[in-house]
């Protein structure tokens, strides 16, 4: 075992909240079965659509699931309103009493105390949005027990339309409930990434529109369905520098005989490259490399440069329902010298999965371990801790969700991470400074959209 897998303090806190966790180091990277029959009847029960439990925790401070949706944050001339605006804090979490909180919050958050005293977490009233149509939960439902693990953990077979392994034995399995998370078959989004040097001045790395479709939820699609579950394509428009720079991505459902191709559109030779590599810690070129393939939404990608440990399920608080921020409508209110503006930042209290992962022998990667924390509600990953090959902590990641009633659910409006060594941080998807902050077309968009063809032709 790596040095880096025994430092950190969270490894050793993690509480186990219920009998859904199962220890897995018996499991074998061969196929991994699906849950019985009688187990995926928890779905009916004790457990959501979803697999989180329905139940609130002891307190009350996190409440039962009821599956009702917010209403009050439709988008409006484009904008999208926040329904918890007349909310307060609970209590805000700042280096005076960050021990009181050490046990509930990730080893970067506590981090972040330690490095800017002036750092502050508001905690707001917990509201357990996540959901999804009913059709979606009916083919979660069929995935409990017909979805599999093939060839290590790079192949999903037996699922489609709905979250493959609700109820997960494996963190591999939690990883690809993530990859695989509810979205609308299609979104379009107008954002700014912006990296904040160590010395607080941000820098406009890519501005421009990001138009997602997901195939794999596509309603009775499954007969048409290619095989790549998650189809990017962004078009920067500003800087000047970088005006006219596009990219496509495709993420495959079966990475064992397939590999996640990528295009890049560059104006100056008007012309179409095909990436080489589009994944793993591969450079971003949209962003000038301050990210990398696999940091996308904290995780996207192939998962087999890792070992994934599913460690438990614990209370933590978390960024979400972050309609707040997008009340913001100028990027400067957000960006602070060292951290993002924690006035417009809500956090609540949610159950989340815990799962590491330690870099598989043989393998290389410039962040060797990592920790998730996957939200239970929605399956996505809404923080991140990095570890270098020293066992030195050196990022730590966060993803925003919103409510967003058109798509019948909570998705990821945006996410980013902050150097624990150098200083600096960077966003990515903020939306305050533009017209229209993230839309559902009615009616998709169409497939020769998401081709190299077409981002040829676009670009000419």
């Amino acid at each position: 075992m790596s040095k880096a897998v025994l430092l950190p303090r969270a490894a050793l806190s993690v509480i186990v909240t219920s009998s859904l966790f199962v220890a897995i180091n018996a499991f074998s990277l061969d196929a991994r079965s699906a849950v019985t029959a009688d187990e995926a009847q928890k779905l009916h029960t004790t457990l959501t659509p979803f697999g989180a439990e329905r139940a609130g925790n002891k307190d009350g401070s996190i409440p039962a699931w009821t599956g009702v949706m917010v209403k009050g944050a439709e988008a409006v001339d484009g904008k999208r309103p926040d329904p918890f605006a007349n909310e307060k804090p609970l209590y805000s979490v700042t280096k005076e009493n960050v021990d009181r909180y050490a046990e509930k919050l990730s080893d970067g958050q506590i981090e972040l105390f330690r490095k800017y005293p002036e750092y502050r977490i508001d905690v707001y009233p917990t509201h357990r949005t996540g959901m999804a149509p009913q059709w979606v939960y009916d083919a979660t439902f069929k995935n409990a027990t017909s979805a599999k693990l093939e060839a290590g953990n790079m192949r999903v077979v037996g699922a489609y339309g709905g979250i493959p392994f609700p109820i997960p034995k494996s963190g591999d399995e939690v990883l690809w409930n993530h990859l695989l998370r509810y979205g609308p078959v299609a979104d379009i989004s107008d954002s700014n990434q912006w990296a904040v040097t160590s010395d607080g001045k941000p820098v406009l790395l890519e501005s421009g529109k990001l138009y997602v479709q997901r195939p794999y939820y596509v309603k009775d699609g499954n007969d048409k369905f290619d095989g790549y579950y998650w189809k990017g394509y962004i078009v920067n428009s500003a800087p000047a520098v970088k005006a006219g720079e596009a990219i496509l991505e495709w993420n495959a459902i079966d990475r064992a005989d397939r590999v996640d191709p990528a295009w890049t559109y560059l104006p100056g030779q008007r012309r179409v490259r095909k990436l080489p590599v589009a994944a793993y810690d591969t450079p971003v070129p949209t962003t000038s490399g301050f990210s990398t393939f696999d940091e996308l939404n904290l995780f996207l990608g192939a998962p087999d440069r890792y070992d994934w440990k599913l460690i438990g399920k614990k209370e933590m608080i978390v960024p979400y329902n972050e309609n707040k921020t997008l009340q913001v409508h100028d990027d400067a209110q957000l960006l602070g010298k060292h951290f993002i503006n924690p006035d417009h930042v809500r956090w609540e209290l949610h159950r989340v999965w815990v799962v590491d992962a330690t870099l598989r022998s043989g393998k290389r990667h410039e962040i060797p371990h990592k920790r998730f924390y996957f939200d239970e509600d929605t399956w996505t990953a809404v923080l991140e801790d990095g570890w270098d090959a020293n066992g030195q902590l050196v990022k730590t990641y966060w993803q925003w969700l919103a409510v967003v009633p058109e798509a019948e659910g909570v998705l990821p409006i945006a996410f980013g991470d902050y150097d624990l060594l150098r200083g600096g941080y960077l966003t990515e998807n903020i939306t305050g400074s533009k017209r229209e902050q993230f839309v559902i077309p009615s009616k998709g968009l169409p497939d020769n959209m998401f081709t190299a063809d077409a981002m040829a032709a676009a670009g000419q």
